[in-house]
């Protein structure tokens, strides 16, 4: 059983993935999957170079994450061919690794699940909703941004109300590690007792 699992920026997917994988449940990411798509040697990375030019690259011959973050912000039309040419290969990547999954259920975290025009096919979608202030203050503290830029990003990513509004299961993280830890062992039990069925 694929869980597709969401949440806007700061709001808590690593934490809510980190307590999923204390029950030794098999989590597959799609910001993994795109680094590896994104790899040197990697076509998708040679295609990234022949679009946007070589200062694209380091010094390292990795791509300059920085560096194309800055151009497809300010640039939609930029933003579009980058997700055109890299989310069907995070999937498809994101697909093949699932495929030998050895837990009961298995998620796949997608950032993205709603922004994306890429569908994922998954039973359910699980949501990590948090308020607007925590998510800002998280953003900032974890990326090391301003509190404009924090807002510019979240404001550039599906509602929360939206984001509610097509999921199948909620959690709550709201900053208390014990709720959401329980929040997560009902979940958990709920989603073992689905993959029986």
């Amino acid at each position: 059983m694929y869980i597709g699992l969401s949440g806007g920026i700061g709001s808590g997917k690593t934490t809510v993935t980190d307590c999923f994988a204390k029950h030794n449940i098999d989590i597959y990411d799609a910001d993994e999957m795109a680094r590896l798509a994104v790899a040197p040697g990697q076509p998708a990375l040679t295609e990234i170079i022949q679009h946007f030019g070589h200062e694209i690259i380091n010094e390292q011959g990795t791509l300059h994450r920085q560096k194309l973050r800055d151009i497809i912000f300010y640039a939609p039309e930029q933003k579009r061919w980058l997700e055109n040419l890299l989310h069907p290969i995070i999937r498809d990547m994101m697909f093949a690794a699932a495929k030998h999954t050895t837990s009961p259920y298995c998620l796949l975290v997608v950032p993205l699940l709603f922004e994306s025009k890429i569908k994922y096919p998954v039973n359910r979608i699980l949501i990590i909703d948090t308020s607007l202030e925590l998510q800002l203050e998280r953003t900032q503290k974890r990326d090391g941004l301003s509190r404009q830029q924090a807002q510019n990003i979240v404001d550039q990513q599906v509602s929360r109300r939206y984001r509610r509004h097509h999921a199948d299961d909620i959690i709550e993280n709201n900053g208390n590690l014990d709720n959401l830890k329980q929040q997560v062992e009902k979940l958990h039990a709920y989603y073992l007792k689905l993959s029986q069925n």
